[in-house]
């Protein structure tokens, strides 16, 4: 087993807590951020709407198809597989995709500076700092084979680049 759950891997999951469930509460329930609203036209609020579903299935699609192997630290398990199936034939990390896809929907749906923004200021930060060490781990983890999956697919974003 390879586990590498760190202080900053448990402060930066803290983080995204914070802005991306925390924060949006307490804009949705209280008048605490009034000050910090802004206006966005209502293309962007249905932009917004279409993103959260799109968000929630590749959510969901994500899960499934990892099974037994998903974890929310970095963490692999001696019985753990490589999946490049499902939503995984295309793209490398789907859940990344989903939580991203969130944040930007969270700023169109949330119209504050605070509540808004956190989700993507706090993804961001634990995207940053956490992808290249996801992918140092599974390229030790499973050599060749994931260097090859890495070829034929796409880190994000399917068909671009």
């Amino acid at each position: 087993m390879d586990n590498r759950k760190t202080p900053l891997e448990n402060s930066l999951l803290a983080f995204v807590l914070v802005g991306m469930f925390v924060l949006p509460l307490i804009y949705i329930v209280t008048p605490l951020f009034d000050f910090a609203n802004y206006s966005l036209p209502i293309w962007a609020n249905s932009l917004g709407i279409v993103m959260f579903a799109i968000s929630l299935y590749l959510f969901w699609r994500s899960h499934h198809d990892l099974g037994k192997n998903w974890s929310p630290t970095l963490q692999v398990r001696e019985d753990h597989s490589l999946i490049t199936n499902g939503i995984y034939q295309s793209i490398r990390h789907p859940m990344y995709t989903s939580i991203w896809l969130w944040a930007i929907a969270q700023a169109l749906l949330l119209t504050n500076w605070i509540a808004g923004l956190s989700g993507i200021i706090a993804f961001g930060t634990l995207y940053i700092l956490r992808i290249g060490n996801e992918e140092a781990m599974m390229l030790e983890q499973f050599g060749e084979q994931y260097r090859e999956y890495r070829q034929r697919t796409k880190r994000l974003v399917p068909f671009l680049f």
